[in-house]
């Protein structure tokens, strides 16, 4: 006798499954899929805007949606770094510096500057290549905008004088600067074709008028050669003067010729050196700026985000993974046997480290703080070290 109970079947190609289980499970797959959408884009990273470091969780795939979400406005004026546009990676430190306008006289010029720097020595770093040989009025660790900065920058300044021309490339800030560290006297009775204390610039040319003698015997200059070498590990565009030019001297005796007791004209007879001229060396940089992707949380990645927060950008900071990387190949124990030095910078000695934390022997962010504030004291910046380095092997 057949049951009463039957069994209910699944339904086949020629059922119909109620629509309110079809909208449920529509519902439970977005619902799954905006979760996955929301969880893929959710980071934990510090943010550290212009020193105010916090640690949040934030959503976003990019660099620049990050920001966002957490109402920091960033522009292409400011310094971030990693870029804005990059890949957000969880538990690494984005830094950002907003810009503003600062006031600064440059070589006699006074004008209003776009700078996320801080201090007068990062002011300096985002000047490129020639403001690592300027001048200041101020100390590199000063505050910018806390009294008026004057900057010479590296510059050609063209000499006419005694019918050569001398080209010296120097930071001298005056024009009377500019003669004296070439070695070039004045009499008292010279002029120059720009007042002596006129602020010198890149291309001026200064015209030397000696003053007017019948003497058959002067003393005159001798121009100095401008050698320019190549040098493919220091960065592309950098210049520094490894040796400034000084003319030398040479007294010449001339036979004046006279007419009607007028001179016409004169030919040198005899000329001997007394000062030989020295040779201004100038070193060039080729090497082309890059560096390797940093893992988050690595000392190389600790060192990029502190050194951004100094205003040091990629260029600076592919300068100091070379300078790190072959002083200790970033390790953190490393130490010198023979020297002595020790740490990711190489501090000689370590104990010197101790003034940024008594974890200096550890701790990689405790070393690379001090580095970089040696680096920033006694080179201004990494690639100013790095140049060193290469120089003369340490720094």
């Amino acid at each position: 006798m057949p049951s009463s109970s039957r069994r209910r079947s699944a339904p086949g190609r020629g059922d119909r499954v109620p629509g309110g289980i079809v909208v449920r499970c529509l519902v439970v797959l977005a619902l799954v899929g905006v979760t996955g959408m929301f969880s893929s884009m959710h980071r934990t990273v510090t943010i550290d805007y212009d020193g105010d470091v916090r640690t949040v969780s934030a959503y976003g795939r990019t660099v620049d949606e990050l920001l966002e979400s957490q109402g920091v406005e960033a522009t292409s004026d400011d310094l971030v770094v990693p870029a804005l546009g990059v890949r957000a990676r969880a538990g690494e430190t984005i830094v950002v510096r907003s810009s503003r306008d600062v006031e600064v006289q440059i070589d006699g010029r006074v004008q209003t500057m776009r700078t996320t720097a801080r201090t007068v020595g990062e002011f300096l770093t985002s000047l490129g290549p020639r403001g690592d040989g300027a001048l200041v009025s101020a100390s590199r660790s000063d505050l910018l905008g806390r009294s008026p900065l004057r900057v010479a920058t590296l510059k050609q300044v063209h000499v006419v004088v005694d019918g050569t021309t001398v080209t010296s490339t120097t930071s001298a800030p005056t024009v009377a600067a500019v003669l004296e560290q070439a070695g070039i006297t004045l009499g008292a009775d010279d002029v120059t074709s720009v007042p002596r204390d006129a602020a010198a610039v890149d291309g001026m040319v200064v015209v030397v008028g000696r003053a007017s003698s019948d003497a058959d015997e002067v003393t005159e200059v001798l121009p100095f050669e401008t050698i320019e070498e190549e040098n493919d590990l220091l960065p592309e565009g950098y210049r520094t003067v490894v040796q400034t030019g000084r003319v030398g001297e040479a007294v010449t005796r001339y036979e004046v010729r006279l007419v009607d007791g007028e001179e016409v004209g004169r030919d040198v007879v005899e000329q001997k050196v007394t000062v030989e001229p020295r040779d201004e060396i100038v070193r060039i940089g080729t090497m082309k700026m890059t560096s390797a992707p940093v893992s988050p949380g690595s000392a190389r990645a600790i060192a990029k985000s502190m050194a951004a927060d100094r205003g040091w950008g990629d260029d600076q900071f592919a300068c100091l993974d070379k300078l790190w990387n072959k002083e200790s190949g970033w390790n953190v124990t490393a130490h010198n046997a023979s020297s002595g030095a020790y740490g990711i910078p190489q501090a000689l000695p370590g104990t010197k480290m101790a003034s940024a934390g008594a974890d200096w022997k550890t701790n990689a962010a405790t070393q690379i703080e001090w580095g970089l504030g040696y680096i920033a004291n006694r080179y201004g910046t990494p690639c100013s070290a790095w140049a060193h380095s290469v120089d003369v092997g340490w720094y």
